[in-house]
């Protein structure tokens, strides 16, 4: 014999598990629909590096010592290759050979807007 309770308890679980059901159902959905934006901000927002920056920074000797007035390396050939800096002698540490391949380096190729930037040792 059920009693009246039971009913009203049986009642409740049934209830509390399809809250759950409908709980994980939105975070799959919300999961989803998040995802499916940010696959589509990563198109449409995309920033083009500049592959030269990449190259001239494994050409340099990688101390990040700081005398040539950057932080690091990586902003030395920031500044050659965006043209704030027209001396790679500014790298201390930097041997004049490296210096001179650097200099050919960013006077003979092209940046994505086609034009060299014009350096010297």
């Amino acid at each position: 014999m059920i009693l009246p309770v039971e009913i009203i308890h049986l009642k409740t679980v049934r209830k509390e598990g399809n809250n759950m059901i409908n709980a994980i159902l939105l975070m799959l959905v919300l999961g989803a629909l998040l995802g499916l934006g940010l696959g589509i901000a990563d198109k449409v927002l995309k920033v083009e590096v500049d592959e030269r920056i990449e190259t001239v920074t494994s050409m340099l000797p990688g101390y990040n010592c700081g005398g040539c007035g950057f932080a690091g390396c990586a902003g030395l050939a920031s500044g050659l290759v965006e043209g704030t800096v027209t001396q790679v002698s500014r790298c201390k540490p930097c041997k004049e050979d490296r210096r001179k391949e650097i200099c050919d380096y960013l006077n003979e190729t092209p940046g994505p807007t086609g034009e060299c930037v014009k350096v010297t040792a």
